[in-house]
Order: structure tokens, then sequence, then C-alpha cells
């Protein structure tokens, strides 16, 4: 493994990284990794997905490949590429279980060490996007994730959070609130669909076969502003 400071060899194909992150689980931050690695395809880019939610890699299931194998090579671990294209590339804690939905239950110091290893030791290849599904919640695992990210490229974060303020699940407006408390901009808001989820748990293309649902401009403009920032920072 790389020591402080110095750059894994994995990820110099790699132009920007992304991070997805929530406060808690549950309110759709795999979803939002997912919809935006595919959005990212569609429009024509090389994309990878570092799933390293060890409490519940959901990712390989929304992608139909969680039967599949994960092998190594000199360089490290190979990720599966996704659908007839391979254009999206994807590793997940997930691929290295007995069982796809169990969560991993490990002390601090072990789980952290894989993060890094998963970070570092992944053959990418040259990617255009490489977005990384964290663990909900604030703990250790991030603090690694973005020590080991810190040499590269690191395009920024998105936050996913459930609009509401309080405890009503009807109510609106709390993530464009706490963007604008924070002084960070507000992406948007991806209203619920039922097709959504249920495509994602089918493990088919939402992007793909229901443009014209109320979800589809949201993400698109979500995307659309990813893609602006990185022309920015390129």
């Amino acid at each position: 493994m790389d020591g402080p400071g110095e750059r894994s060899t994995n990820l110099l194909g790699v132009r920007h990284i992304l991070l997805v992150l929530s406060g808690k689980g549950g309110v759709g931050k795999s979803t939002l990794s997912t919809e935006l690695a595919l959005a990212l395809r569609h429009r024509g880019h090389r994309v990878g997905i570092l799933d390293v939610d060890l409490c519940g890699p959901s990712i390989p299931r929304m992608l139909r490949v969680q039967d599949r194998a994960v092998h190594q090579c000199d360089s490290g671990w190979v990720p599966v590429f996704v659908g007839q294209d391979r254009a999206v590339a994807l590793m997940s804690i997930g691929f290295l279980l007995e069982r796809p939905d169990d969560a991993v239950v490990w002390r601090g110091p072990k789980k952290n060490a894989l993060i890094k290893q998963f970070v570092t030791d992944v053959a990418w290849g040259d990617l255009d996007f490489l977005i990384v599904d964290t663990p909900p919640g604030t703990s250790d695992e991030h603090i690694s994730t973005v020590e080991a990210l810190r040499p590269h490229r690191l395009l920024g974060a998105i936050l996913v959070t459930t609009p509401q303020e309080c405890t009503n699940i009807f109510s609106k407006g709390g993530g464009e609130e706490l963007a604008k408390h924070a002084g960070v901009p507000f992406l948007g808001c991806v209203p619920l669909d039922p097709q959504l989820s249920q495509s994602l748990e089918e493990g088919r293309d939402f992007i793909q076969e229901f443009p014209k649902s109320s979800a589809f401009p949201a993400l698109a403009h979500i995307t659309q502003q990813i893609l602006d920032t990185s022309q920015q920072s390129s």
C-alpha cells in the first residue's frame, strides 16, 4: 500500500473523483450514486463506482451484478464491468461477502484498513469519473476514505438528505436550507418516484426506461452541474 502522501498508480487514470455522503441511512444515497453513474454514462463518459458502504452494499444488486466474482491482477482488484458497453466499472465490498445482503460487522481498524485498500488497490484504468458511495453517517470510515483520496483529483462531495427538517415526511426545503446555512451549492431535489425504486430493485436502467418521469429532469440537472464543475476544475 502507498505511504502517506504517495499517489496510487491505480488512480492516475481517473480524471475526477466524487464522494456521495448522507447523514443517516435510508435517504437514497446509493440510489443517487447509481443513477448519477448511469446518467454520466449516457452522456458518453467512462464511469467507475467504488461502493464502500460496509453497512449494506446494495449497488451490485441495483446494477444486476450481485453474483459476479472479482479477481486480482498484478496491480490489484479488477472491477466488475456493467452493461454491454462495459462503460461502468464497479467495485463493491458486496462482492467479497458470502451473502450480498450481509453487513460487515468489524471493528474500526479493520474496516478502515479495508477502505484504504479498496481506494488504492482497484485497477480502474482510464475513467472520467469515479463515484465513491460511502457508509451513512459520519465516522472514521469517512476520514479513512478522504485521507486515501487526498493526493488525487477529488472533485467534491454530494450530501444526500431527505427534504424535511422535522418528522413530517411531506415537508420540503430542509436540504436547501441546509445548503444555504453551510454555504455550499444546492444541486437539486429528486422527487420520490415508485418507478425509480422499482427499476433499481429489478436492476434496470431507470434513465433509459423512464425518461418522462418527474425524477428524470432533476437527475439530468444535477448531472449537468457536476459536468460544469468538472470542466471548470480541468
